[in-house]
């Protein structure tokens, strides 16, 4: 299996600057990006998966602590999130701090798969710093769109919803985004509680995110709900949230 380094090294030659550019625009400091493409990643990430798990599981780790976005990023898309332990966890996503790339994809990727990861979606999600309750709502979003509704806890998720109508006008930029994407996850993904979310879409409207020198919008809750219900997708539930 290749190694570590041979790893970072291809990284680095598939960088490039105008990624990188792009990347920086997303929240990551730009010197901590190569500005590898998702799609090169994506290439890298299957040559890694024909390896032995516990061998792909170590270099995952490998990669995460380098501290470069691109790294991690492809750690998250071959690391086994039932292998890793509660402290592996809240240790990825306290190292995820300022860049939202890896804060709300890569570490609710690996802590959605593990047993733990309703606990500490919640406990995140009561986190003050921003990057982590950011990755709390992410983490539950993923988990309503990938468990069996019979297995969700529907009186919480309902008093999630409870709180996001009176907080969401007053939360951290990021953390109102995640906020308003759980719950379009719930919207979509939970059948028993459609209408609640519905009525939740409806009375947080519009909800104002900076999103930076990018052209990304924030999705109107209720239209997002309205399209899934109306191509007959609500309960649909998914494999996976890497994408």
């Amino acid at each position: 299996m290749a190694g570590l380094r041979s790893i970072m090294d291809e990284l680095k030659a598939k960088g490039s600057e105008k990624t990188r550019v792009i990347y920086s625009r997303h929240g990551t400091p730009i010197e901590r990006t190569f500005g590898v493409s998702i799609a090169d990643l994506k290439t890298i990430a299957k040559t890694i998966k024909k390896t032995k798990r516990d061998e792909r599981q170590v270099l995952a780790g490998e990669l995460y602590e380098t501290g470069m976005m691109d790294a991690m990023y492809l750690a998250g898309m071959v690391a086994d999130g039932k292998q890793m332990t509660r402290k592996q966890l809240q240790t990825w996503a306290e190292s995820a701090a300022g860049m939202q790339m890896i804060s709300e994809y890569t570490v609710p990727w690996v802590t959605v798969e593990n047993a733990e990861g309703r606990a500490l979606a919640l406990k995140w999600i009561g986190s003050k710093q921003e990057y982590m309750a950011a990755s709390g709502w992410c983490t539950y979003s993923g988990l309503v769109a990938t468990t069996a509704d019979s297995a969700l806890d529907l009186p919480e998720i309902e008093e999630l919803l409870d709180s996001v109508v009176p907080r969401i006008g007053a939360a951290q930029n990021r953390v109102r985004h995640t906020m308003n994407g759980f719950v379009i996850s719930v919207g979509t993904y939970v059948a028993p509680l459609l209408a609640k979310a519905k009525r939740t879409a409806k009375t947080i409207g519009a909800v104002s995110v900076d999103m930076g020198d990018t052209a990304c919008k924030v999705p109107l809750a209720s239209d997002s709900i309205a399209k899934s219900e109306a191509a007959g997708r609500v309960g649909r539930k998914r494999k996976t949230i890497r994408c």
